[in-house]
């Protein structure tokens, strides 16, 4: 059986996106059993109405507080010690859910779930990795916003996480990893990215191609795609815009003329194949990576049908026990780099192991966990 926890409270559609999408992941799933987290009243509220109120495989845990979706992270951890987000973290943290998934406010959750969880061995910083539509079905990008300024070594982790995210979710055998770059030649880019493009070539468990450009995340050449945060939710979101550019030409394209309305009907059947492919919906769900424990982030904006689809993400994770598999090819990847860095006189530097603590701001600010309120 595999038990998630879900931040029933988060997101900006309300909890009623949240029991739909357990209701119907529930019968999709015969060996899922979930836990929801919220306001009590509200939930049991909403379960009678879909027919849930005494389902044997779904539970209530009351959390008396809600994290806005413009909160500051901070002030969740100081001050939303008993929200929907921290409850359902602690929920993996004790070991009652093998995961975790929210729709709630990005820089909360990442922040929450580091305070609680802390980072593998090995493990600076998580990072945020999402799939995007591709010619080759889809590509792995990651950072995707958590941590704007990375190091090489940083990069390099990225890329070992990323690399296990695409072989144990979507079975592919020997990810080929790119290193994002302003360009394919090898004298570009920054000292970062010269530096991790040399201790990903030393890493012979990956299958490391080399530097990729911006539009080789959409061509299907590679699998994984690495670089800070700042140059991916740049990425990405301006891939999103373009899409919604698109729809708008084709939608005022067709509408010219009654020629090109009558056109529009006889497309009709491949713009719906073509909507379907690109169906945000279908890619809802971004992993926080490097973290010990699973966490899911949705859309804030999902609806049922996306949320379900993060649910999806969750129990393959969970089955799959990717945080483990990460620690894995980790301790391998580290060995091979600490030997190049030997052989060349350590010219090159691996990282100590991470300190698994938030940033020094809020050190001291958050006092030691709590335990979670007892089940409904």
């Amino acid at each position: 059986m595999i038990t998630l926890s879900l931040d029933a409270m988060g997101g900006d559609n309300g909890h009623s996106i949240v029991v739909d999408a357990a209701a119907e992941a529930l019968k999709q799933h015969s060996e899922l059993r979930l836990i929801l987290v919220g306001d009590e009243a509200l939930l049991r509220s909403a379960l009678q109405g879909v027919g849930l109120a005494a389902h044997p495989r779904l539970s209530i845990r009351h959390a008396s507080q809600t994290v806005g979706m413009h909160e500051l992270p901070s002030k969740a951890l100081r001050q939303k010690k008993d929200s929907s987000m921290r409850v359902a973290v602690n929920l993996v943290k004790s070991g009652e859910a093998d995961a975790c998934v929210s729709a709630g406010n990005t820089g909360a959750l990442m922040a929450t779930a580091k305070f609680v969880l802390k980072t593998l061995t090995g493990i600076d910083r998580p990072a945020i990795v999402s799939a995007i539509p591709s010619l080759g079905g889809h590509t792995h990008m990651l950072d995707l916003g958590a941590n704007s300024d990375c190091t090489s070594e940083q990069l390099f982790q990225f890329a070992v996480m990323g690399s296990v995210m695409a072989t144990t979710i979507h079975g592919i055998r020997s990810p080929r990893v790119g290193l994002l770059n302003i360009g394919e030649e090898e004298i570009k880019g920054t000292d970062a990215i010269q530096q991790a493009g040399r201790l990903l070539a030393a890493a012979s468990d990956l299958n490391y191609i080399g530097f990729v450009e911006g539009d080789d995340i959409f061509l299907g050449e590679v699998d994984v795609v690495v670089c800070d945060g700042f140059v991916g939710n740049v990425a990405l979101k301006t891939s999103e815009g373009v899409a919604k550019l698109v729809a708008n030409m084709l939608r005022e394209e067709f509408n010219r003329s009654f020629l090109t309305r009558l056109s529009g009907l006889a497309a009709m059947p491949v713009l719906r194949s073509l909507k379907m492919r690109m169906d945000p919906r279908k890619y809802n769900g971004a992993s926080l990576l490097g973290l010990q424990g699973i966490v899911i982030k949705s859309h804030g904006g999902a609806d049922a049908v996306a949320f379900g689809t993060a649910i999806d993400m969750a129990i393959v994770e969970a089955r799959q026990q990717v945080p483990g598999r990460i620690s894995e090819l980790l301790a391998t990847a580290l060995g091979e780099t600490d030997e190049m860095s030997l052989a060349a006189g350590d010219a090159i530097e691996v990282p100590e192991l991470a300190q698994n603590t938030l940033t020094e701001d809020l050190e001291g600010a958050v006092t030691p966990e709590e335990p979670a309120p007892p089940n409904s």
